[in-house]
């Protein structure tokens, strides 16, 4: 390990006292410094009603004027929407993120990959529908399919859990899979 440049080296009087800790900068905000605009981007990521920017500086971990700042950018990126005035309270763009997922699947994975992906995700949602015999898993209630099916409503829950997954990478790996730049992100899928 390298020696600390000189001025930085405690002199001999110095080194006769002990250290005082209270002084040192916590570890939580060392690794928290230069994560300010991270700890924005996942509260807002995990907000799932409107927010005001109190809350979310609350859920961040910093204040209010910063998550004012935050917010502001996030909506011109587009990844949040501004739902009311006053207060102002936000909302995550969820077609942002979605766009955001179709992106990162096209640069990630070849069409043969993505086909092959869709493919398994296609026959895993046309199984569920299968089992459950109707639509869409918005249709499924799920203490009468349980109490039909001798299941319990927890493992009910889980399989309903399960087709709306396969039915939303279905839509991002139909996206993914568009040929067109630009809007044909942005187009929807018959599931």
């Amino acid at each position: 390990m390298e020696e600390p440049r000189s001025e930085l080296q405690a002199n001999a009087e110095e080194r006769t006292k002990a250290p005082d800790f209270d002084v040192l900068t916590s570890p939580e905000e060392l690794v928290r410094g230069e994560r300010t605009r991270d700890d924005f981007f996942d509260a807002v990521l995990g907000l799932s009603k409107p927010a005001t920017a109190s809350e979310v500086a609350d859920l961040a971990g910093h204040g209010v004027d910063a998550a004012r700042e935050y917010l502001e950018w996030f909506e011109q990126m587009g990844i949040v929407k501004q739902v009311t005035e006053s207060p102002a309270t936000y909302v995550r763009n969820q077609s942002y993120l979605n766009w955001r997922r179709v992106q990162a699947l096209q640069d990630e994975y070849s069409t043969a990959e993505l086909l092959d992906f869709l493919k398994d995700e296609a026959a895993r949602a046309e199984e569920l529908s299968e089992e459950f015999d109707v639509a869409s898993p918005e249709a499924v209630s799920l203490s009468k399919h349980a109490s039909t099916t001798d299941q319990s409503i927890e493992d009910v829950w889980e399989a309903v859990s399960a087709w709306k997954t396969a039915r939303r990478r279905v839509e991002l790996l139909e996206r993914a899979l568009a040929t067109e730049s630009g809007d044909a992100a942005d187009q929807q899928t018959a599931v």
